[in-house]
This record gives C-alpha cells, structure tokens and sequence, in this order.
C-alpha cells in the first residue's frame, strides 16, 4: 500500500528503565511548569471589582433604538424576523393613531416584539438587515437565570430608554455607539 505523507511513524515498544520507571524525571518536569506558571501573569480577572475589556466587535444583548426626540425607530418591516437563522424574532405590526406621532416614526409601528435568547446565536444578521437602524446588538451580556421564561426578551426589555427624559441611561444604554440623525 502507497502512503501520500512520510508522517506516520513506527511506535517504539522498548522496556523502560529502572530511572524511567521511578517517574522522578516526569514529576520533575511537570513541578518545572507548574513553578514557571506560578510567576506568571493571571489570566483571571476579580470580576465585580474590574470589568474586561470586550472587542470592538462583540455582539451582546439586542436594543430598540429611537431616534433623538425619542420615536421608535422601528417600523415593522419584518428584515430582521426574515434575517434570523434561528427565527429567534417574533414581531406583530400595527398602525399608528392620530396622536401617536411622538411615539412612532413612520405609520407602522411594531407592537409586539419578542426575541428569544435561549434561541438566538449572536451572529448579528438582524443588525445587519434592518434599514432603519432600530435594532443593535449592545456591548452587554445576557445574565444567567434558571428559568426559560425570563429569556424572552420583549419590547419594553429592549426599548432603550428615552434621550429626553432619561439622558444618563440613553447614554449608558447607547454606550460608544454613534446615534444615526435622521430626518423626517
């Protein structure tokens, strides 16, 4: 039979020594890196009192946005329902009423919307597919929990607070993130 790699080799089955087999060399070793990892930098972080650092491209939680007066951005178009791989999104549209335009950008508005957490993987496709900028992923992580329910997030969980009557946690909320300034 014709090999395509020379990397196979042959197992030597010699008999060990009398020094091999007291392991005195091997524990030797295995103390040598256990002392050269004690003087080394910890790799944890003491987590209540310093916070880490996370990249610029980490996908946490989903927010709402509204715009600078405080409208929701979302107009129930159902991009990002449609872009989810793991139909994690569950959104019911309905009209906006004479009066409720310091509520709602456009004449549809989504009235019920629901992510499910336990469902969704993060990647980032429903950020990507909404065309009014109303959904971001935010620089926070979804806390541990042990019941299901308290994983489906719905609007007023994802709402982000309001600019105007909330200033310090629309700021908090928005994090570095730049706010798109649209027009009517």
């Amino acid at each position: 039979m014709e090999r395509l790699t020379n990397r196979a080799k042959a197992v030597e089955r010699k008999p060990m020594t009398f020094l091999e087999s007291l392991y005195l060399w091997n524990i030797a070793k295995g103390m040598g890196i256990t002392l050269k990892h004690f003087f080394k930098k910890k790799a944890t972080i003491s987590y209540p009192e310093q916070k880490r650092e996370f990249s610029p491209v980490f996908r946490g939680l989903h927010v709402l946005n509204r715009d600078e007066e405080g409208r929701e951005n979302c107009t129930a178009c159902g991009l990002c329902a449609v872009a989810c791989p793991a139909e994690a999104i569950t959104m019911e549209a309905a009209e906006r009423l004479p009066g409720e335009e310091n509520l709602y950008r456009e004449e549809k508005y989504a009235a019920k919307y629901e992510i499910n957490m336990l469902r969704c993987i993060f990647c980032g496709l429903c950020e990507e597919a909404c065309p009014k900028d109303a959904i971001y992923l935010s620089e926070t992580f979804a806390p541990a929990n042990y019941q299901r329910q308290t994983f489906i997030y719905g609007k007023p969980d994802l709402l982000i607070p309001h600019p105007k009557e909330e200033p310090e946690l629309y700021a908090k909320a928005a994090g570095g993130r730049v706010v798109v300034k649209t027009g009517n």
